[in-house]
C-alpha cells in the first residue's frame, strides 16, 4: 500500500510540474526532461509513471479538470446555506471563469489544453467530459433558481447554461489576453446574469 500512495503522489507532482511548465512557458515547453526538473524526480521517473507524454498530458488534463470542478462544486457547498440562487449563480461562474489571481495559472494551462485537444481525441474527450458536469452545475443552479422564484419558470435551463458557459470560457481567453481586466468581466458576467433574472441594471 504504501508504494501505491507514493507512486500516485509521484503521478500527482508530476502533473503540478507539467501545469507549472504550461502556465510559464507554454505547451512547447513541456519535455521529458524539463517535467523531471521541475518536479525534481529522475526522468526514468516520469518515463515509469507515464509511457507516453500523451499519457502525461493527458494525466495532468484530468487533473487539472477536476481541480476547476471541485473548486466549484466546493463555493455552491459553502454558500448554498444562506446565498441566494442568483449570488451562488454569479459566484460559480466567476470560478469557472478563472477571473481572480490564485486562478491564473489554472487558466493559462486549460486554454493551452484546450488548443492541443483540437489535434488529440483523447484531450478532447476530457475536455468534453468536464464541459457535461459543468453545463450540468450551470443548469442546476438555473433550476435551482426557478424553485426560488429567482429565475423565470419559463426560461430554458440547458440553454441557458450553454450560453453562460460559452461566455465564461471567451472572458478566460479575452483576460488573458489582456484585453478586460477581470473586474470588467465579472461586470459583464454580471450584466448577463441580471438580464437572466429580468433586473439588468442597465450599467455600462
Amino acid at each position: 500500500m504504501p508504494k501505491q500512495v507514493d507512486y500516485e503522489e509521484r503521478r500527482l507532482r508530476i502533473a503540478e510540474a507539467v501545469c507549472a511548465l504550461i502556465a510559464r512557458s507554454g505547451m512547447e515547453a513541456v519535455s521529458l526532461r524539463d517535467v523531471a526538473a521541475e518536479a525534481n524526480v529522475s526522468m526514468g521517473a516520469v518515463q515509469r509513471c507515464f509511457r507516453t507524454k500523451e499519457d502525461m498530458l493527458l494525466f495532468a488534463l484530468e487533473h487539472i479538470s477536476r481541480r476547476v470542478s471541485e473548486r466549484a462544486g466546493r463555493r455552491i457547498a459553502e454558500a448554498s446555506a444562506h446565498q441566494a440562487a442568483s449570488t451562488l449563480l454569479s459566484h460559480t461562474l466567476a470560478e469557472l471563469a478563472l477571473l481572480d489571481e490564485e486562478s491564473r495559472t489554472q487558466a493559462h494551462v486549460w486554454t493551452a489544453f484546450a488548443t492541443r485537444a483540437t489535434a488529440s481525441q483523447k484531450l478532447a474527450t476530457v475536455l468534453h467530459d468536464t464541459y457535461t458536469k459543468l453545463h450540468d452545475l450551470v443548469a442546476w443552479l438555473i433550476r435551482y433558481g426557478q424553485d426560488t422564484r429567482e429565475i423565470p419558470g419559463h426560461l430554458d435551463p440547458d440553454h441557458e447554461a450553454r450560453s453562460l458557459l460559452a461566455l465564461a470560457d471567451g472572458l478566460t481567453v479575452q483576460v488573458l489576453a489582456g484585453h478586460h481586466g477581470p473586474a470588467v468581466a465579472r461586470a459583464v458576467l454580471q450584466r448577463h446574469i441580471d438580464r437572466l433574472l429580468g433586473s439588468a441594471s442597465g450599467a455600462h
